[in-house]
């Protein structure tokens, strides 16, 4: 039945994806498979180690049910960054490439100067994108990792990336107007086609931005006000136990990659999560912790610990 208020953990998963199929994009994110019956919107996070209030959060903020900066205060820090991570995997890794691939298609740039011109306005795009996330990766989410393994630092904030916070889906605007009043062409079902997926990348980008501006930034810096007494510990997720036992089993981050079907960049932040949340930064660390909690059993590593070994 379609709702028109706020979802909440007692809601089915089923009826939202119904009422909302939008939220698919949200799903896939937070890493939540399909498959889960009548569950609950709680019962399908706690099983998938999502924390369930910035699932919500996020949810309902896109379906506009909720102010951004109210719903802030609920969220997990440390899930929202994934959630964001894997959001940043999707453009970059899947969506831009796709769009690429259709625009080749639908485009002669053997024959027109103005396909030529759409396909290097896209790559410029693309690598405008590009710079403005991999700013992220690098400057905004370890500072986020800073603060949640309680330190404090003077030399960067949210006030910086606020106002560096460019938004990325103008120039894409602007690509999709230039191909609907400029280009001619013969291939309508093509260039129709892949000027349906640039609306619905545009639509996407402007969802990730309202994200990261109405809920990520103040719940960050509501957790540097509070300071490092105010961090909890957070568990590890089943896909970082998983990366832990790879890299005691001495798998670099390309096998682990292969092996678990995801991104080297993916293993990089996984790892570095890892690192924070246990403050554990070596292999051989990591193995007693693995050895500890039972992860993995002695017998499938003595090798590596020989090798572990001076």
């Amino acid at each position: 039945m379609y709702k028109n208020g706020g979802y909440t953990g007692d809601d089915r998963m089923c009826d939202l994806v119904c009422d909302r199929y939008a939220v698919l994009q949200v799903m896939s994110r937070f890493g939540i498979a399909l498959g889960f019956g009548d569950k609950t919107i709680a019962e399908v996070c706690a099983e998938n180690k999502v924390d369930a209030a910035t699932f919500l959060a996020v949810v309902n903020m896109l379906m506009n049910f909720g102010n951004g900066a109210e719903l802030a205060g609920e969220v997990s820090v440390r899930s929202l960054t994934d959630y964001l991570h894997n959001s940043h995997s999707y453009f970059l890794d899947f969506r831009l490439p796709a769009i690429r691939r259709k625009l080749i298609e639908a485009v002669d740039c053997a024959q027109s100067d103005v396909a030529f011109a759409i396909m290097r306005f896209f790559d410029e795009y693309a690598a405008e994108v590009q710079r403005h996330m991999s700013y992220e990766e690098q400057t905004v989410f370890p500072y986020v990792e800073s603060l949640l393994a309680g330190e404090k630092s003077s030399a960067y904030s949210m006030d910086i990336f606020r106002r560096q916070h460019d938004q990325v889906d103008i120039k894409l605007r602007e690509l999709k107007n230039i191909i609907i009043k400029y280009y001619p062409s013969g291939s309508t079902n093509e260039l129709n086609g892949v000027l349906f997926d640039i609306f619905n990348c545009e639509h996407e980008l402007a969802s990730h931005n309202a994200v990261e501006d109405d809920i990520f930034i103040p719940a960050v810096e509501r957790l540097a006000a509070k300071g490092p007494r105010a961090v909890k510990p957070e568990p590890l997720s089943a896909r970082e136990k998983e990366i832990i036992v790879c890299v005691v089993k001495g798998m670099t981050n390309k096998q682990i990659a292969d092996a678990l079907c995801i991104s080297a960049h993916t293993v990089i932040t996984h790892r570095r999560n890892i690192a924070a949340k246990l403050q554990i930064h070596s292999a051989a660390g990591l193995t007693i912790y693995a050895i500890v909690n039972k992860l993995v059993e002695l017998s499938e590593i003595k090798d590596t610990i020989t090798d572990l070994q001076p």
